[in-house]
């Protein structure tokens, strides 16, 4: 009897060793969304500084600064050291960039902007639990995607339009994902919104298309989404039922398609020499 309650004790005894172990997002997709909106934001830039390196790990770390940050909102009755501290540490370093590259160049101060309003948004979300809604996955897409604008300005030292509509892309290419992986779950397996959604898209990269803000090749990177969603409707039963890692590379390949295809398309024929 007293070995087992010694036992029991030890497994009730907090662990005061855990809050040393890093904490990184589990999301793996998110990494992907975040160097490819960056690569075609340094691709548009055409030229790669230390701004652009610094304006990398600045967005690196503001991604890994959400994670503990959500987590805790979601623990609400009890403060976990772990997260505050990784949290406060990754996001101490991605504002400590931030302030290094607008003394460099002021105008990403709208970056930051959004960005912040954004994680404000997410924060709210997830303490209604509404965090899965396709509202504010869609902002999440949103934030990672000003990774390209942020890569571009901070490379440049200004923002273009079509930075801008390289945003707008890279957010809308992303973001059809949400509507093709609710395929899987019965209760949103309705196409219809997919569709919708895609349609819609389409006629706003077109509308940025013919407003001069993207070339022809980058705004038909996002035919990319539409082959896919073409795809997943001439299989749509094995999308359903098959096993989520091969769903996850299934996306994955489209999604290295779209970026090599958005980022190539806005390389000049020879790169500038160093």
């Amino acid at each position: 009897m007293v070995q087992l309650s010694t036992i029991a004790s030890k497994k009730n005894r907090p662990n005061l060793h855990t809050w040393y172990r890093p904490t990184f997002s589990p999301e793996q997709g998110v990494l992907l969304v975040l160097g490819g909106s960056f690569l075609t934001g340094a691709a548009l830039a055409q030229e790669w500084t230390s701004s652009t390196t610094l304006a990398l790990i600045c967005a690196f770390f503001a991604l890994q600064a959400e994670h503990p940050l959500v987590v805790q909102i979601k623990q609400r009755s009890s403060w976990k050291p772990r997260f505050l501290i990784w949290g406060g540490l990754y996001g101490s370093i991605a504002i400590a960039i931030a302030g290094w590259l607008y003394l460099q160049t002021p105008c990403l101060l709208w970056i930051y902007g959004i960005a912040i309003a954004a994680l404000v948004a997410d924060s709210i979300a997830v303490f209604k639990r509404k965090q899965k809604s396709i509202f504010n996955e869609m902002i999440g897409f949103l934030a990672i995607c000003l990774s390209a604008p942020l890569a571009y300005t901070a490379t440049t030292g200004n923002i273009s339009l079509t930075a801008i509509a390289m945003w707008i892309l890279n957010t809308l290419f992303f973001s059809s994902a949400i509507f093709t992986l609710k395929l899987r779950k019965q209760k949103t397996s309705c196409p219809i919104p997919g569709i919708i959604y895609h349609s819609t898209a389409t006629l706003i990269i077109l509308a940025i298309y013919w407003c001069n803000c993207l070339n022809l090749i980058t705004a038909l990177s996002f035919g990319v989404a539409l082959v896919k969603l073409a795809a997943i409707a001439l299989k749509l039963d094995w999308y359903r039922t098959t096993k989520f890692y091969f769903v996850a590379i299934f996306e994955t390949r489209f999604a290295l398609i779209y970026i090599a295809i958005a980022a190539i398309s806005v390389l000049p024929a020879h790169l500038p020499n160093a």
